[in-house]
Order: structure tokens, then C-alpha cells, then sequence
């Protein structure tokens, strides 16, 4: 009889923590909650604690944690609500959990993601910006204390399953040593993909979130509308396989069946399909080496009829281009670029400023900025900061030009 693995899902209430939820509630045999955490989304934390009765519930919203501890109490649930950064390392770490999933959106998961690491946790990764930002710290600290890294962004736990099986798991084997000469990553080109550069002026939030094959957050709906959700893909996929940049490309893939590629050197490609739903991704990653049921409908070849790949138009989506710059720069830059999205991205979802004006931000900051070498993690986290200030001020001339 195999042992129950114990995880604590950072995110809890967003996209990826609910299909992770789903995909535990079906094997409750195998897995047991231990911990759930959000930002400010009490009401739904409270169904998942009454649902998955984990030992605790952390919130950063201070007086959204205070409302959930009066509700815990009423409901007679033995759950312990914690409050804060600090609570999110903690739970992130605790001796008794096995898995975490990190799903926390945006630069806010790099710390407890980095917790879970230090403590040799089997990481499920669906913060792409631990890697984006502190790539080279994120995977020291995964090498040095024997965490096991899985990722299960759709993309990355592809070329995962696609890659061989003799590849190194922690991280060190190149791409050429293995056979490989190049990662191909999808994009469903959001829901702009033909969308004129004349109408993109003006296309209001709501268009932007409205993606044609997934469901996601706003702010990964709008990062896939751009498609700088694919260039943090490509910087992600540079660390997670130790890949040059000149081995990753993008291919445009609408129908979102298959979810990414690998090139061999004699010729062969290897990829892996299935209908666009977070939870294979998820069950893979949860049971690997094993696989199990994760409520997706299997995939229909015959209705899926027609698959297309095209090159992605770097004129309509410039954040895709300014990834590889960051990237090939190093140092800073991509934590730079990350920190100039976000600020970017919540100003349009604002109605602040307009859709292409993300790209324009991002593309001046990285202009503004001097860029450093990342030795430490206070490095990261200063030039988040620095990149977030110049962005807001550069932001404040567009509204007032606009």
C-alpha cells in the first residue's frame, strides 16, 4: 500500500490551485492537504477548508485572515489561520509536507517557492517568476538541499515527458549531451492572434481575458494575450532544462493540443498531446514517476482533425522579443522585464493604460535600467524594486500623454 503524500498548495484559490484540488479530491487515498494558502479570497478558502479539513490556512490580506478565523471557529474546524509572508515560508516548509505546489502568481512566490527548496521539498512549479527572477539562485538552492523540481506549466511538463529518459532530473545534463538539438514551445496566440495592430489599441480588459482555449487568471490571460507569457516561458525553460536560448523556440500553435516539442538530433520530434486542461499536467507531475486519473476527457484525434504551427508575428507581440533580449543579457534583466510586466499588466487591467502600451513600458524600462549581475538574492530583489519604481513613474507620463 503506498503512503499518503502530504502538500501544501501556495495558491489555493487561483487556476492552477483549484485544478490541483480537483485532481486530489479523486485520489484521496494518495494525498492529504496539509495546507492552503491565498491572497485575499476568504470565502473561497473557507469551501476548501471545509472541504479538504487541512491543519492550516494562511492569507496575506490581514483583514481577510481575521474574517476566515471567525468563520473556521463558527464552522467547529480545527484549522489553524495564519497571517503574512512569513506564515507562507513557514507552511511552506513544514517536516511533515512531502509536495508543494507553488502557484502563487508573480514575484510574490519566490520566497516561499525558495523555502520549499532550502527545504527539500518535491516543488511543483507553476511560478514561472521564481525562475524568471533568480534563475541561478532558484536552481543553486534546488541542487544544493536535493529538492526535486516538476514543473506544471502545460508547456514545460511537455518537454518533460518528451525529453529522454536518461536526462538528468537535477538539472545539470545539457540539451546536446542528451541528444536533443532544440525544445520547441506552443503558444495558442491568445486571443489576439489576428487581431490588426490599429484595433490592439484599443481592445479593453475584459477582450484580453477572455483566452480561447484556457481558463487562467487576469493577469496570466493578459500575459498570454501579449504573449510575454511565453517569452517568461522561454526564460523559465532555460533554466529548467539548461537550455541556451538559441535551442528554444516558439511556434504558434492555436488549437492548444499539443502543448510542446522535442527535436532530436537524428531527425526525430517528440510531442506531447492532450486536451487543454491544467489537470494532466497536474496528475503528472503529483504521481510521478507514476501516472493516474486526473478528470480529463481524453483527446479525439478525429475531431481534433487539423493541427497548425506558424511562426509568432514579433511586430504584434514585441514582449515575446524583449524575453530573448533579457535572457541573452542575464544578469538582472530578466527579473527587470518580470517586475516592468506586472506593473504594466495591473495598470491596463485598471484601464490605466492601453494594451500596447505593455510592451512599450517593459521595452523602457530595460532601457532605463543598468544591468547587474545576480549573485544573491537581495540582488533580485533590488532590482525588482528599482524596476517597479521607474516603471510606475514612466507609466504616470503615459496616462498623463494618453
Amino acid at each position: 500500500m503506498k503512503s499518503i503524500s502530504h502538500l501544501t498548495i501556495l495558491g489555493s484559490t487561483g487556476s492552477i490551485g483549484t485544478s490541483t484540488l480537483d485532481v486530489v479530491a479523486r485520489h484521496p487515498e494518495r494525498y492529504r492537504i496539509l495546507a492552503l494558502t491565498a491572497q485575499c479570497q476568504d470565502n473561497i478558502l473557507l469551501e476548501q477548508c471545509i472541504r479538504f479539513a487541512p491543519r492550516y490556512a494562511v492569507l496575506m490580506d490581514e483583514g481577510a485572515a481575521m474574517r476566515l478565523e471567525q468563520r473556521i471557529a463558527g464552522a467547529g474546524l480545527n484549522v489553524e489561520v495564519l497571517c503574512g509572508a512569513a506564515a507562507l515560508e513557514r507552511v511552506a516548509s513544514l517536516p511533515e509536507v512531502d509536495t508543494v505546489v507553488a502557484a502563487i502568481v508573480g514575484a510574490a512566490g519566490l520566497r516561499p517557492t525558495l523555502a520549499a527548496a532550502r527545504a527539500g521539498k518535491k516543488i511543483l512549479l507553476a511560478n514561472k517568476e521564481a525562475l524568471v527572477m533568480a534563475g541561478r539562485v532558484f536552481m543553486d538552492v534546488v541542487q544544493k538541499y536535493g529538492a526535486t523540481l516538476l514543473p506544471i506549466d502545460s508547456e514545460h511538463n511537455a518537454i518533460f515527458q518528451a525529453l529522454p529518459h536518461n536526462y538528468s532530473r537535477d538539472h545539470t545534463d545539457s540539451l546536446a549531451a542528451s541528444g536533443v538539438s532544440k525544445i520547441l514551445l506552443t503558444a495558442s496566440g491568445g486571443p489576439f492572434l489576428n487581431t490588426t495592430l490599429s484595433a490592439l489599441q484599443h481592445v479593453t480588459p475584459e477582450q484580453a481575458c477572455a483566452h480561447p482555449n484556457w481558463t487562467m487568471g487576469r493577469k496570466i490571460s493578459v500575459d498570454s494575450a501579449t504573449m510575454i507569457n511565453k517569452g517568461l516561458e522561454v526564460i523559465e525553460a532555460h533554466w529548467l532544462f539548461n537550455a541556451p536560448a538559441d535551442a528554444i523556440q516558439v511556434v504558434v500553435h492555436p488549437q492548444s493540443i499539443v502543448h510542446s516539442l522535442v527535436q532530436y538530433v537524428d531527425g526525430s520530434v517528440l510531442a506531447q498531446l492532450s486536451n487543454p486542461d491544467m489537470r494532466t499536467p497536474i496528475a503528472y507531475a503529483l504521481a510521478y514517476p507514476e501516472r493516474i486519473e486526473a478528470g480529463v476527457e481524453p483527446l479525439d484525434m478525429l475531431k481534433v482533425a487539423t493541427l497548425d504551427f506558424v511562426a509568432p508575428d514579433l511586430i504584434r507581440f514585441p514582449g515575446l522579443a524583449l524575453a530573448y533580449q533579457a535572457l541573452r543579457i542575464g544578469g538582472t534583466a530578466p527579473a527587470v522585464l518580470n517586475a516592468a510586466n506586472e506593473v504594466a499588466v495591473a495598470a491596463f487591467l485598471n484601464n490605466q493604460i492601453s494594451f500596447l502600451a505593455i510592451p512599450r513600458l517593459i521595452e523602457d524600462v530595460l532601457a532605463d535600467l543598468p544591468i547587474a549581475t545576480v549573485n544573491t538574492l537581495e540582488d533580485v530583489f533590488s532590482a525588482d524594486t528599482a524596476a517597479r519604481s521607474v516603471a510606475n513613474y514612466l507609466m504616470k507620463s503615459m496616462i498623463c500623454l494618453s
